[in-house]
């Protein structure tokens, strides 16, 4: 559950906080916490009631029928997208630590390009290759970012001369939603650790706990980078590599470049993961006829879900290519948040259809669902016309599929 909840964000996310809240942005990952925190309870327990895989696609679908099924595998595929594409547009910051012109808009193309198009061949010749390429990648993502953490603590307790204080932020409420918007994107992950939930050996105690543990052991090591990042650069909010111009500051050049070298081999892992889960999961939901079919279509040698490969490497050049991080971000938060909304919602919706169900029940679970729903709402309205017209988009097309599927039902007898 960590590995999935510490992804690419940790890279780029704590110059954009700062930018917003200052010296009071550390503190603000605890308001994020709490509002995560509500909306994974409502997931350990509608997640505790199923023994197949799905996730908020399966939730939905039992709870409200396939309509809202659809739109929500719909919004779960466009959030994967976008934070895939997030993370390579972090990719490119990073790099040009070294080669500063692969920011200019023709370089950038292409080497977004060619790293999509290496994991997709990867992906595309068998999972296995793809697995052992995730978890090796995984690993050294979270030693570079306890080294980063530890290297950080010790420098400034040790060298007064590395501390500056952070800027004095005058935070508006608008700067406050517009950091816990960002600080979602940050959690974001943590439901598809739970998608497994139902086939865990004691779902009642094991999934709370995970969570639990999960949450606080994330929120740590996201203030200690923010105290860090904010406590070592004069100008946080003005760069887009914060670790990386962190490290230079109390490792000298040699430390900022393996920190940057550390960065895109973490980066990469969380693209390697994307593209190794996200196409199994669109491919699912066309084997079961929720889908358009051609993405359940499997390779005749490589026995893989090429059509479903393809399809997501594509999209995920095209968003990386055609936007930046801070929008590919928000994207993936707000239709995240609607994913999450369904979730809560599901939750009074299956105690009513399964007030008998061998599963996990919340004490107080419809306080739950409420302050969920109203976590999730409060932050659509806050989120941009232009993310918004994206997800309406994507809601248009989810309903053309919803047609579809509907017309090719068989008729009852």
């Amino acid at each position: 559950m960590v590995n999935t909840m510490i992804g690419a964000s940790v890279f780029g996310l704590p110059s954009l906080i700062a930018a917003h809240l200052g010296r009071l942005s550390p503190a603000a990952y605890f308001v994020a916490a709490a509002g995560i925190g509500v909306i994974g309870a409502c997931l350990a327990e509608v997640g505790s009631q199923f023994r197949e895989a799905g996730g908020p696609y399966l939730y939905a679908r039992e709870a409200f029928g396939p309509f809202a099924a659809i739109q929500i595998g719909w919004l779960s595929f466009l959030s994967r997208i976008a934070a895939s594409s997030a993370g390579a547009d972090l990719f490119i910051n990073y790099l040009s630590e070294f080669r500063p012109a692969v920011t200019d808009p023709l370089p950038r193309a292409v080497i977004v390009s060619v790293l999509v198009l290496l994991l997709a061949t990867v992906n595309y010749r068998g999972v296995h290759g793809a697995a052992r390429l995730s978890n090796f990648l995984t690993i050294a993502k979270l030693a570079i970012i306890g080294i980063f953490v530890c290297g950080g603590v010790v420098a400034l307790a040790m060298s007064p001369a590395v501390r500056v204080m952070p800027s004095e932020v005058p935070a508006t409420a608008a700067d406050w939603f517009a950091a816990i918007i960002l600080m979602v994107y940050a959690y974001g992950g943590f439901d598809a650790a739970l998608f497994a939930a139902g086939e865990t050996r004691n779902p009642r105690q094991d999934v709370p706990a995970a969570l639990l543990l999960a949450l606080a052991g994330s929120t740590i090591l996201f203030v200690s980078l923010q105290f860090v990042v904010i406590h070592t650069l004069p100008d946080t909010a003005g760069t887009t590599k914060p670790l990386v111009d962190a490290a230079r500051r109390f490792s000298g050049p040699i430390g900022a470049s393996l920190m940057a070298i550390g960065s895109l081999i973490s980066i990469y892992g969380y693209l390697s993961a994307n593209m190794l889960h996200t196409p199994r999961l669109t491919f699912a939901l066309g084997e079961q006829g929720d889908f358009p079919q051609f993405f359940a279509a499997i390779h005749p040698r490589f026995r893989t879900p090429s059509v479903s490969i393809v399809t997501f490497a594509a999209l995920l050049m095209l968003f990386a290519i055609a936007g930046n991080f801070r929008w590919n971000a928000t994207l993936s938060v707000v239709s995240r948040l609607f994913v999450y909304g369904s979730i809560a919602a599901a939750l009074p919706a299956l105690r009513r259809k399964h007030p008998e169900a061998d599963a996990l029940r919340l004490p107080g679970g419809w306080i739950f669902s409420l302050l969920a729903l109203v976590f999730t709402a409060v932050l659509i309205t806050q989120t941009d016309v232009g993310g918004i017209a994206v997800v309406a988009i994507t809601f248009g097309i989810a309903l053309l599929n919803w047609k579809a599927t509907r017309s090719h039902s068989p008729a009852p007898s």
